[in-house]
């Protein structure tokens, strides 16, 4: 037996009508759609009606029902009273229980007998009233809010079985305990209260809403003309049939409700049940008994069909009672009172406290302060979130209810920050946009320039008699001239056709001295003018830095062509004729220097030979 209520992520779009709705605060926020918190749950499936966008549903016992009629078992259908609302399109009440046997019920008995049970239960708590004041606990989802939310009132619930539980037991003593029951109502609560009851006289084995019923109606094509006429099965009960309109458990027995006489409150409603319980509780001058419905009375709970308005089938259920009161046999009616007035009809409740912990003022003041609501003036409290009050909702978060973006004016403040953040986003983009523009039209012309130069430089390496050859640091080819695929033969002119400048080929594949290359790669310095054998021809190499260890470049010239060798042998002479003439200059030097000393030793002998023959004997 799974979850009563769940949710349906894909189909919940946050309106958190569902948290308004809520009585018990059973429903969070989170992941992005309502969760509903099975603990906290109780069952009033208040928000399965409200819900416009149907995301939210209660557990379907149809399955549950075919397979129970399915076996061999006896099985009794009992029904609410409301039945009688819900079925407004049915024109006879014979009609709609011909159609629940056809489904395959053995047994079908309305509840009604046993409102008027119970009823007489409630009248003998009110006559011996000695001070202390009950809550009727007809309703599930009543009982379930006060074991759940106000476990100090437990002492305070009516100790009487719910109706329906009383028809159990009286069904499982009438046809044998074996019988399989299956109880036909508008109420979702009460799909979960029958598991208090599993180890009782009073257990149920299913229960099926009004809308579950329809849908096995139609699934197996029964229709009010596919069937004859078919009276519920004894015991019949009397004004119990206005048990789905309030104040009609104490109609049952009579009990005086005028105004200054009675000392019950009757209410029904969402908000008059959750008023009455708070005065209930807390204002001293509330000493009266109440009588709750959670529901606008059980004609109208979650598992009823939404066709019907209230005053209409209100209306139908008294018609329904008046004509069955007529009918009625009052002497067998005091002899089935008679017979089952012994029945144990008492209950006992347990407390399941799950409220959560009040947080201090001081921590609700810090979660308003982070929604931006400090100010009283900023506390709208309009309601949108689901709660009441922006402090309800800020204590609701400190209990892990609710977030931030479940507050209207939170989430537009954060929006419109989102939407200026967005904005400046959007101006940057803009203008990154427009340099982006500028910074290709410059990038574009830019590679235009380095296109022409690269062609220009192509084209100047072609022109060149030498033959021109750039590599990278793996000896790969970045350029090569005309000149140089020439030299290398027909298939390297092959090969330029398609791949031009031989772009990328490995140059040690393709030349014999590659590794002049390789050592000024990793030396760094320039080798010039080196004559190779290469084939049949000498050709002279350079090969110099372009960028140090990774990019250099060669000219190599073929000293065996023509115009080279021409070339070749006039750059040579003018060689040999420069250091011969500096050979003749270096020696023409050093005579000069030699003639000059001889002249000037010469002079000196010739002035002393002078002078001495002057000077001699014969003077």
């Amino acid at each position: 037996m799974g979850q009563l209520i769940v949710t349906d992520k894909d189909k919940c779009n946050l309106s958190y009508t569902c948290v308004r709705v809520c009585p018990a605060k059973a429903i969070r926020i989170a992941d992005k759609h309502a969760q509903v918190l099975p603990e906290r749950c109780i069952g009033c499936g208040q928000c399965v009606t409200m819900c416009a966008q149907e995301a939210i549903s209660y557990r379907n016992d149809v399955e549950n029902v075919e397979m129970l009629v399915a076996n061999n078992d006896r099985v009794a259908a009992i029904c609410d009273p409301a039945i009688s609302g819900e079925f407004t399109d049915i024109t006879d009440y014979r009609k709609f229980v011909a159609m629940i046997r056809e489904i395959g019920f053995d047994f079908v008995s309305e509840i009604s007998f046993a409102v008027d049970l119970v009823a007489y239960e409630y009248k003998d708590l009110v006559d011996n009233f000695q001070g202390k004041h009950y809550i009727t606990t007809k309703c599930p989802a009543v009982v379930s809010y006060i074991e759940k939310q106000e476990p100090e009132l437990i002492d305070n619930l009516s100790p009487i079985v719910p109706p329906y539980i009383a028809m159990s037991k009286i069904i499982h003593k009438r046809y044998g305990d074996d019988v399989k029951v299956v109880y036909i109502t508008a109420c979702t609560a009460a799909k979960d209260e029958v598991k208090q009851f599993y180890n009782t006289d009073g257990h149920i084995d299913s229960v099926l809403t009004f809308v579950e019923l329809r849908q096995m109606f139609t699934k197996r094509n029964i229709t009010q003309n596919t069937v004859e006429y078919s009276e519920f099965d004894p015991p019949l009960g009397r004004k119990g049939g206005l048990f789905p309109i309030s104040h009609g458990l104490f109609q049952a027995v009579d009990i005086n409700k005028g105004l200054l006489e009675g000392d019950i409150i009757i209410t029904e409603g969402r908000t008059n049940f959750l008023q009455s319980i708070k005065e209930f509780k807390s204002e001293n001058q509330l000493n009266q008994h109440l009588d709750l419905f959670y529901c606008k009375g059980c004609m109208q709970g979650p598992g009823s069909s939404q066709v019907g308005k209230k005053f209409t089938r209100r209306s139908q259920v008294i018609k329904y009672v008046n004509k069955r009161m007529k009918a009625i046999d009052a002497y067998q009616w005091r002899l089935d009172i008679e017979e089952f007035k012994k029945l144990d009809l008492t209950r006992k409740f347990r407390g399941k406290d799950v409220r959560l912990a009040i947080p201090t003022k001081a921590e609700v003041d810090v979660v308003l302060a982070d929604m931006g609501k400090s100010k009283r003036e900023d506390q709208l409290g309009c309601g949108a979130c689901g709660y009441p009050t922006c402090r309800e909702f800020a204590v609701a978060h400190l209990q892990g209810l609710t977030d931030y973006e479940q507050c209207y004016t939170f989430s537009i403040k954060k929006l419109r920050s989102y939407v200026t953040k967005v904005n400046a986003s959007n101006e940057k983009y803009k203008k990154t946009q427009e340099a982006l523009v500028k910074s290709e039209e410059k990038a574009r012309k830019e590679e235009l320039l380095a296109r022409e130069a690269a062609e220009t430089t192509t084209a100047m390496l072609n022109k060149l008699r030498a033959g021109v050859v750039i590599v990278d640091d793996s000896l790969k080819i970045i350029e090569a001239n005309k000149r140089f695929v020439s030299m290398l033969g027909n298939d390297a002119a092959e090969i330029a056709e398609v791949i031009p400048g031989l772009k990328g080929a490995e140059l040690k594949s393709l030349i014999e001295f590659h590794k002049i290359f390789s050592t000024v790669l990793q030396s760094g310095q320039d080798v010039l003018d080196r004559d190779v054998e290469y084939g049949d021809s000498i050709i002279n190499v350079s090969v110099f830095t372009i960028k140090r260890n990774q990019i250099v470049g060669g000219i190599i010239r073929d000293l065996i062509t023509p115009e080279v060798r021409k070339e070749e042998v006039i750059k040579r002479a003018q060689d040999v004729i420069k250091e011969n003439l500096e050979t003749v200059q270096q020696i023409a030097f050093l005579l000069g220097e030699s003639a000059s000393k001889t002249e000037k030793t010469l002079n000196s002998i010739i002035e002393a030979q002078q002078l001495g023959e002057s000077n001699g004997p014969g003077k």
